[in-house]
């Protein structure tokens, strides 16, 4: 991830640099431009060595712009130091890290020596107000930069075209714009060139074919010079246009092949003395050569030919030509073979020392050099032109010069073609020539043995690769259209599958050497790439999946290439692979919020489970919403997948924790409840997907149920037993320390029993304040005890009152009339017995008084009374728990259960209880 936001950074940084600086150069700010060196027009000078500072210090104090010294700025701040430029030297920037440095020398510098010459201070082109003095020893200063060269011209924008033509290769330092943003992890898998070929040679010998296929049509010509003031507009407009402008800019356009080609001049970063060098070596070349196409040349060979080394400025640069022009006849006619050599094997040693040669006649002295290397030219021209002129590979292309053999060199030439498709102010957009450019690209396909198939692989990676490089995914759009039209391997002519099967490449990668077909060093980087992103999607798409699909589309369309190279079907389809990314990424999700929230465990007031379950229901929530959606397309189950997978996650952090829970303590009333809403809601999620029926199924075929609620039931239960203990030494000790007064007129029960009820309340309360599972058990558990504690007091308050027939005197028998007496009234009346009274119960009946008698009945009245409020409160509160999550305990639990039992009559046998003794007194 580094990498790429150092690449993405530093592609935003160059597209704000170069809209900057072509603003400027548009418009007004600047009258007057001194260009550099060997350059003509702002053709010539690349604007990424352009130092920003410098111009933007131009343009406020009205200075002329050397864009000579802008360069030279530029390349200096790469090698020192940034300074504040605030007046003093103690401040400025380090370039390193101090503490990676050690310690300090411990000798003192040495002297400076007194010859040492002194720093030349470059003014700047204006002497009114001097520039920021950069130091620059004599012995190192360039020619046109020394002291005795004249002093350098100040030109209008007018008198740009003023110059002569002459050599403006660009130096060494010189860097493309496409290297600035190249990958290391995305490369093709093609071998590296022996001769040590740079991606400036490729490019500059793609454009060299590409003038030589436009030849082959007819309409290749050497511009002249036009006139200055048509040319100046056109640079200016180039240069200064903007998206909203490239609409005028291409109906402005030289028409037909002649703009084609200098569109593709400027894409290609060629430069005009090299192109008018080029087209007319090739034109100078097809003299004598009646009835033969130019696209069948030998290119690099004719190009040697027909160029001296007078039509260059600088013999370094011709040197450097030279040996570009060797090195590819050296890769496309020896190093790389697809037609085999055959008798043409002896005569290899022979080319080589033909390339050796030419090379060493460079130090010789004129006269001789232009003998040995004429003489070279001939003899590599009889070698050369036998080698290209083998039989033909079988492809598709008819009749081609194989100057280019081995298809990566091929390959690498036509995508540097390619890559000049996109526009060079919006590197994330085609240019809208892009047709156009890819019809007249169709004209190399003879020369570099390109088909169909191969120009639609070959363009999709280019197109892939840029859409790495800017992140738009119009691009990825396009990729995606040429994925698809690969042809399958049955809807391959026979001719075109063995072309594709016969081109393979050896790369050396993790310590070995290697061998890939075509589509796997194109794709194969492809395919890494995505699967690096998709086996992280929670990650790489956090912002949001506007681009997860098209990225799963091409996933999935280059397994499905790269599937058919092992002569075999894909070993799994692609709802498998799909569950490959989805594990992946979830676990890997997963344990970031894990590490996440074990680094907070410090700071944070729960139990690192408990945060983790919350943690862990935010993420399924959002790949609920946002990833599965996308997915499902190719799984139906994404969802489902994903939810089962942190469901076994969690529950292997979780189990542990349950293994030695044993009592109610904080940190499972924190860890319970947490863990069991995340539970349910995994089941509600995978409910919605496959219904009731399916989440049954699922749970008892792939989930392990945390059984929570089963734990928590032993745990609350064990609260419970405690609890009711306490109640009923609460009840024992209330009723004993009752004296049974009335208080006052409107309280006439015993304040025990109001003691009674707010013992059990608070213990009711505390029950239903734990948002712990619990099950029905533990409810009837906690009745019972309250039910057996309303009956100990029932029993203490009514335990002094004695029996009737304790009470004396006895009841006396009343005369009243009955229907007996007339018959009996004879009859001598018993008289009954009287019982003698103990004294302890005697005692009892003493103190027992009619207020005491009618506090204890009123005490019972009162606990029957309230009874039924309390019952209710159980009840409902017991209900309003259950009543959401009933239907997900029944999935997980695979049983059956009522919605809320019937908590009414729980306290029956204190009811009964009471009103006996109430009876009683």
């Amino acid at each position: 991830m580094d990498e790429e936001n150092a690449v993405e950074l530093l592609q935003r940084y160059r597209r704000d640099r170069h809209v900057l600086l072509n603003y400027i150069l548009s418009g007004n700010l600047i009258k007057k431009v001194v260009m550099p060196p060997g350059a003509i027009s702002l053709d010539d000078v690349d604007i990424d060595q352009v130092c920003v500072d410098y111009v933007l210090n131009c343009v406020k104090k009205g200075h002329p712009l050397d864009l000579g010294d802008a360069i030279r700025l530029y390349h200096d701040s790469l090698d020192y130091p940034n300074v504040a430029n605030t007046g003093t030297v103690e401040e400025f920037y380090l370039l390193t890290k101090p503490e990676y440095s050690g310690s300090p020398p411990a000798r003192e510098p040495p002297p400076v020596p007194a010859t040492a010459p002194s720093p030349v201070v470059i003014p700047p082109p204006v002497v009114e107000q001097p520039q920021i003095p950069v130091p620059l020893p004599v012995a190192n200063l360039p020619k046109s930069l020394s002291l005795d060269s004249p002093t350098e011209k100040e030109l209008t924008i007018d008198d740009i075209e003023d110059f002569e033509d002459e050599e403006d290769e660009f130096d060494s330092r010189r860097a493309s714009r496409r290297h600035q943003t190249d990958a290391n992890d995305l490369s093709l898998r093609l071998p590296l060139f022996e001769t040590g070929i740079t991606d400036d040679d490729l490019r500059e010998t793609a454009y060299e074919i590409l003038v030589a296929a436009a030849g082959a049509s007819g309409g290749l010509i050497v511009p002249k010079k036009e006139k200055k003031k048509e040319k100046r507009h056109r640079l200016m407009r180039k240069l200064g246009r903007s998206k909203s402008e490239s609409v005028e800019s291409h109906t402005q356009r030289q028409p037909g092949l002649v703009g084609l080609l200098e569109i593709l001049r400027a894409q290609l970063e060629i430069t005009e003395s090299m192109d008018i060098r080029t087209r007319q070596g090739l034109l100078n070349a097809m003299v004598g050569k009646v009835g033969k196409r130019m696209d069948n040349l030998l290119i690099p060979l004719e190009l040697l030919c027909c160029i001296s080394r007078a039509e260059f400025s600088d013999m370094k640069a011709y040197l450097r030509w030279q040996k570009r022009q060797l090195n590819m006849l050296e890769e496309g006619l020896i190093n790389h073979p697809v037609v085999g050599f055959g008798e043409l094997g002896r005569k290899v040693n022979e080319l080589r020392n033909l390339f050796r040669k030419i090379e060493e006649s460079e130090s010789l002295p004129p006269s001789a050099a232009e003998v040995q290397r004429t003489e070279c030219l001939r003899s590599l021209r009889e070698v050369a032109t036998s080698f290209s002129e083998r039989p033909a590979r079988g492809d598709l292309t008819g009749e081609v010069c194989h100057w280019a053999d081995g298809y990566h060199l091929n390959a690498a030439l036509y995508e540097k073609m390619l890559g000049s498709v996109f526009d060079i102010l919006d590197e994330g957009k085609l240019t809208e020539e892009v047709e156009e450019i890819l019809e007249l690209l169709k004209s190399t396909w003879r020369i570099l043995g390109i088909t169909e198939t191969i120009h639609d692989t070959c363009y999709a990676w280019v197109l892939f690769r840029q859409f790495v490089f800017t992140g738009e995914q119009g691009l990825l759009k396009v990729v995606i259209e040429h994925l698809r039209k690969i042809p399958l391997k049955e809807q391959r002519g026979p001719q075109e599958r063995l072309h594709l099967k016969s081109l393979r490449s050896s790369v050396d990668a993790d310590d070995s050497c290697q061998d890939f077909t075509f589509f796997q060093s194109f794709l194969s980087p492809v395919q890494k790439w995505v699967d690096k992103k998709l086996n992280d999607y929670h990650l790489q798409f956090s912002e949001g999946p506007n681009m997860l699909a098209d990225i799963v589309t091409v996933a999935m369309l280059t397994r499905r290439i790269l599937g058919e190279e092992n002569d075999k079907a894909m070993e799994s389809p692609d709802r498998d692979q799909i569950e490959r990314y989805i594990t992946s990424s979830v676990k890997s999700a997963f344990v970031k919020i894990a590490h996440s929230v074990e680094v907070k465990a410090d700071t944070a007031h729960e139990h690192v489970l408990a945060s983790l379950a919350d943690e862990t229901k935010k993420l399924l929530k959002k790949d609920t919403d946002i990833f599965s959606p996308v997915l499902s397309r190719w799984h139906p189950q994404a969802t489902v997948l994903s939810a089962s997978l942190l469901h076994k996650l969690y529950g292997n952090k979780l189990r542990p924790f349950l293994e030695h829970a044993e009592h109610l303590t904080e940190d499972v009333v924190s860890v319970f409840p947490a863990a069991d809403s995340l539970e349910q809601y995994i089941m509600s999620v995978m409910a919605s997907v496959v219904g009731e029926d399916g989440l049954d199924s699922i749970c008892k075929q792939k989930l392990a149920p945390y059984q929570i609620e089963s734990k928590s039931g032993t745990v609350v239960l064990r609260w419970v037993n405690g609890q009711l203990e306490r109640i009923e030494t609460w009840v024992k000790r209330a009723a004993e320390q009752e004296a049974w007064d009335p208080i006052s007129p409107q309280q006439r029960h015993g304040g025990s029993i109001v003691e009674v009820y707010r013992i059990i309340e608070e213990t009711a309360d505390q029950f239903f304040a734990f948002k712990v599972p619990m099950r029905i058990s533990e409810l009837n558990s906690l009745c019972r005890g309250i039910d057996k504690a309303f009956q100990i007091y029932t029993q203490l308050a009514i335990g002094p009152i004695v029996d009737k027939e304790d009470l004396v005197p006895p009841v006396p028998v009343l005369t009243r009339y009955k229907k007996e007496l007339g018959i009996k009234a004879f009859v001598k009346k018993e008289i009954p017995e009287v019982r003698t009274v103990d004294e302890k119960k005697a005692s009892e009946i003493v103190q027992l008084t009619m207020s005491k008698l009618c506090v204890r009945l009123n005490s019972l009245y009162y606990g029957i009374s309230h009874l039924g409020k309390l019952e209710d409160s159980i009840s409902e509160r017991w209900a309003r728990r259950k009543s959401d999550n009933i239907n997900i305990r029944r999935s997980m639990s695979g049983k059956s259960k009522s919605a809320v039992s019937n908590q009414k009559n729980q306290f029956d046998g204190s009811r009964k209880e009471i009103n006996a003794a109430i009876d009683r007194g």
